[in-house]
């Protein structure tokens, strides 16, 4: 299952649920051989109501996040490996799916400097979500740091590209989730059994 007590992947569970948007959650410990390598499995399927399904990635950071001496704020790096690997999914599942790195960020800053105008609530803690296909981010990105081989966009880049995830709710659709890894049936449980793997 994915992690659910990580609390960033908790919380985007908890905001898609609230939507209606159906979505498929991803056993984190299960790795495909892709290629002749290992590859990481990304967090959720989700099926947003416009769109191709997403292969959703989930980036959880603090906004802002502490450094001594100040604070950063949209804060997006990635690992090198984490966002090839879900290209790496895009190419297996094809037409109609795009992998995005989501960014749930965890507000602790003041109001006036929330990224987006949507705010979630969950467990007594607040965070907003945006996303950015993977082909956009890796377009963009620089390296970081060599040692972690990590990756970020420039803040100004990234508040222009990165899309925030307010959608309201589907149309005549209560909450649909997938708990314990159980699909919620139509194409979502078609596409789940393509995560099967060893």
């Amino acid at each position: 299952m994915t992690r659910r007590h990580v609390h960033y992947e908790a919380a985007f569970e908890d905001y898609v649920r609230s939507r209606g948007w159906p979505y498929v959650p991803v056993d984190e410990q299960k790795k495909v051989i892709f290629s002749g390598a290992r590859i990481k499995s990304f967090d959720f399927l989700v099926y947003p109501p416009e769109g191709p399904a997403w292969l959703a990635d989930v980036k959880g950071r603090k906004f802002p996040y502490d450094l001594e001496g100040g604070k950063r704020y949209w804060d997006n790096w990635v690992t090198r490996e984490d966002l090839d690997g879900l290209l790496s999914w895009e190419s297996v599942f094809g037409e109609g799916f795009q992998a995005v790195l989501v960014f749930a960020y965890w507000l602790l800053g003041p109001p006036e400097r929330q990224p987006t105008t949507h705010v979630h609530g969950f467990r007594n803690e607040y965070y907003s979500f945006l996303q950015v296909s993977a082909s956009t981010y890796k377009a963009h990105a620089r390296q970081r740091s060599p040692k972690w081989d990590t990756l970020s966009m420039s803040h100004p880049l990234f508040r222009e590209l990165a899309k925030p995830i307010e959608a309201p709710e589907t149309p005549g659709k209560g909450p649909r989730a997938c708990p314990d890894n159980r699909s919620n049936g139509g194409q979502a449980d078609s596409d789940a059994a393509n995560l099967e793997g060893d």
